[in-house]
């Protein structure tokens, strides 16, 4: 049985260390998947002392090193060959990473660019020069705020933003606070040159401990709501515009599953506590809007946490590709009537030209019985793809200042390109999309992507007709 959780106990200020106890969660979070760390805050905020004393207390050997000062030779020590110069070896010291359990890199946006790089492996897999640093279990880096983007706060020269591709290395990347944040017991804690010392540092990795062993089992069989949250959020920001990665989905379940052992259930609290620290952006100095964030954690929490038929259209309606949602239809789809409610919500939400193409795609399949819908959804698709099977009109065009004579379409050329690439079945059916599209003034962006779209649908359904 896991220790109890609770958050009125500051396991951080057992430590001496206070301020960081509305971020308890994601930082015992961290310290029971082992997975990368990045503590951003302003100077003197504790975020160096914190993982130190966290270091002491777990009775971890450590590593600190200033990723501003250190060179890389520091880390893996000389290097010599052995005595049939066969392999290279390394001269160690109680300075080298070589038998680590815990490595610090402070500072580490002052980090040349040419360390950063040297520093993927380390804080990705483990690794300096190809070799495993098989004791090491934890990497923890810290760093103040940098790029354009510092929401009017202190300006730091030489706290460069980190690439990309490190920081999203990193799981968790949690802001540390201020003294405005602070309540009035943290600040004359921290205030009282006495109230530093540690007071009870087993009880910190005693809980760790049980954690650990539980989630050890836990993260064998996440739950489906963890990772219906997971997915569903990552998609939602990716859909907003905010890049997250697929690596960073695989590091969020495994942070929603460990903070659910240790808080005891997987909540909403537990849910927007996590993902609020799970954006590797502000390692960057890229400021994702809050409301962005909110609209993505009620959308997760909803997908996470609907049952039955409404569960389903809510997996329907989030799935991005519309051929994945073509498959669901025909897969997955309770009944016709909720099959008839997708196709009706899906047609009101998505844009004309995908709903166009949708509907393209799985009308003459659905007349056919192919696909569970009722005779509402049918229609519903009738009413928008029986226009595009009988297109036959005359289109003018005058351009601003021309007079009275009449211009080619502005969008006809861009068309005919990419009709002009195809063959067959398929061109016809590019041909009705997308001169649709001119007849009823609906913009297209990106007409070959729009096309391939419409392709991958027809090609889904097709496979649906042969297996009738």
């Amino acid at each position: 049985m896991a220790s109890p959780y609770s958050p009125d106990t500051d396991y951080f200020a057992e430590l001496g260390v206070y301020g960081f106890g509305s971020l308890q969660l994601p930082l015992l979070t961290a310290l029971v998947t082992e997975d990368p760390l990045l503590l951003i805050g302003d100077c003197g905020t504790g975020k160096t002392y914190l993982l130190n004393r966290i270091s002491e207390a777990l009775g971890l050997e450590h590593r600190h090193y200033n990723a501003s000062l250190v060179a890389f030779d520091d880390l893996v020590g000389f290097p010599y060959p052995d005595d049939d110069r066969t392999e290279v070896r390394f001269l160690q010291t109680p300075a080298t990473v070589w038998g680590a359990e815990s490595v610090l890199i402070d500072e580490i946006s002052r980090c040349k660019p040419e360390h950063q790089n040297r520093l993927f492996s380390l804080v990705h897999e483990r690794r300096v020069q190809g070799l495993l640093l098989e004791k090491l279990r934890y990497r923890w880096a810290a760093m103040n705020p940098c790029g354009p983007d510092q929401d009017g706060g202190t300006a730091y020269a030489g706290s460069e933003p980190l690439d990309p591709a490190l920081a999203d290395r990193f799981a968790l990347v949690v802001s540390a606070g201020d003294w405005a944040s602070y309540d009035e017991s943290a600040r004359r804690s921290i205030a009282d040159p006495g109230a530093s010392g540690l007071t009870d540092p087993g009880s910190l990795a005693g809980a760790i401990s049980d954690w650990r062993s539980a989630f050890a089992v836990r993260i064998a069989h996440v739950s489906a709501r963890q990772l219906d949250y997971a997915t569903a959020w990552v998609t939602a920001l990716n859909d907003a515009g905010v890049r997250i990665s697929p690596r960073r989905a695989r590091l969020l379940t495994r942070n929603l599953c460990a903070a659910s052992v240790i808080d005891g259930d997987f909540t909403e609290g537990v849910a927007s506590a996590i993902t609020a620290v799970s954006l590797p952006q502000p390692a960057w100095g890229e400021r994702v809007a809050p409301e962005t964030l909110a609209a993505a954690h009620r959308l997760a929490w909803q997908a996470a946490t609907l049952e039955g038929d409404a569960q389903w259209l809510h997996r329907f309606l989030m799935a991005g590709p519309l051929a994945e949602k073509v498959k669901l239809l025909h897969e997955s789809c309770p009944d016709p009537d909720t099959g008839s409610l997708a196709v009706e919500q899906l047609l009101a939400s998505e844009t004309r030209e995908r709903a166009a193409a949708f509907a393209l795609a799985l009308y003459p399949a659905a007349v056919e019985g192919a696909f569970c819908l009722g005779a509402e959804g049918v229609a519903d698709l009738a009413r928008l793809a029986g226009p595009m099977l009988r297109i036959h009109t005359k289109v003018s065009w005058r351009e601003p200042g021309s007079g009275p004579r009449l211009a080619a379409h502005p969008d006809r050329t861009r068309f005919q390109r990419v009709i002009g690439a195809l063959r067959g079945a398929r061109a016809a059916r590019a041909r009705q999309l997308l001169y649709w599209c001119v007849v009823h003034r609906v913009p297209v962006a990106d007409p070959e992507g729009l096309e391939k779209e419409l392709e991958a649908c027809v090609r889904v359904v097709r496979s649906v007709r042969r297996a009738a």
